[in-house]
This record gives C-alpha cells, sequence and structure tokens, in this order.
C-alpha cells in the first residue's frame, strides 16, 4: 500500500501547482483575462546559431569527427585489409568488419585531432589489438596502422 501513496502524492501536488501557476499567470488582479491581441503579429526573428566552440588547438571542430566515414566499396576494403595484413597478419586475425569498423573510428579521431599524430598513433595502439597482441602492435605499426587507415579510409581527412 505505501507503493501507491508516493507516486498518488505526487501526482496531486504536481496538479495543485501547475493550477496555481495558471491561475497566477492566466489572469489579472480582478479576475479577468488578458485583452486578445489585435492587429499584425511579428514573424519571429531568426537568430543565427552560435559558431562551434573551438578545440583545444583553437580551430573548430571538424564535423567529420562527429560520424564515421562511409562504408568503402569492396575494391578499397580489399585493398585496405591487405595493407593491414601487410604491417602483421594479426592485425585483421580473420575479422575483416572489425579491422573496417576501427579504421573507421580511427577517422574520426584524425579529424578531431588532425596535427596531433602522437595521438591518433596512442588510438591506433588501442584499437588494433589481438588475441595474440592484446596491447596493440607497438608504436612503430600503430602509426603504420594509422598511415592506412588514413590511406584507404579516410584519405580526405
Amino acid at each position: 500500500m505505501k507503493r501507491h501513496t508516493a507516486p498518488v502524492l505526487l501526482g496531486l501536488l504536481g496538479a495543485v501547482i501547475a493550477t496555481a501557476c495558471l491561475t497566477a499567470c492566466g489572469s489579472d488582479q480582478d479576475g479577468a483575462l488578458p485583452p486578445a491581441r489585435t492587429g499584425p503579429v511579428a514573424a519571429p526573428v531568426a537568430t543565427p546559431s552560435p559558431p562551434p566552440e573551438p578545440g583545444k588547438n583553437g580551430k573548430s571542430p571538424d564535423p567529420r569527427a562527429k560520424t564515421p566515414p562511409p562504408l568503402p566499396d569492396a575494391e578499397t576494403q580489399a585493398k585496405y585489409l591487405a595493407a593491414l595484413t601487410a604491417i602483421d597478419a594479426d592485425i585483421v586475425h580473420n575479422k575483416p568488419d572489425k579491422a573496417v569498423e576501427h579504421g573507421r573510428s580511427l577517422c574520426q579521431t584524425i579529424a578531431r585531432s588532425p596535427d596531433d599524430r602522437k595521438r591518433q598513433d596512442d588510438i591506433a595502439a588501442v584499437r588494433f589489438t589481438s588475441p595474440a597482441h592484446p596491447d596493440g602492435f607497438g608504436p612503430t605499426k600503430a602509426a603504420r596502422i594509422r598511415d592506412t587507415v588514413h590511406t584507404h579510409l579516410c584519405p580526405t581527412y
């Protein structure tokens, strides 16, 4: 019975507050409603949206950082996977879809931090792992992975 009391009381309290607000805001002191407006109604003034906040480097954030690039076509995907396999056969480890998704995600990092290759490499090292390399493939291979992703999945970033 106690479980049902609190929601009922909250509902009643909300109704009382809403009624009080409507009564206080909807009439003047003698209880009459405010007069209806007559005449032309002014069109709402459009306010420009504020510019995006600059990132750490003072530049506006790249809109590509919010969404990954589109899925690559079959030919591009094949070249991308072959390039990753040439770095280390265990990078793809029989999960090509996962390698593509990790690459697309890394593209967002590239767009967010275009001048920070160390950050890009660090993200590549964390994102590209395998059962045999749970801590990544090391800084040299991470840089090569980043270059491969950039070349094949997001060359315009």
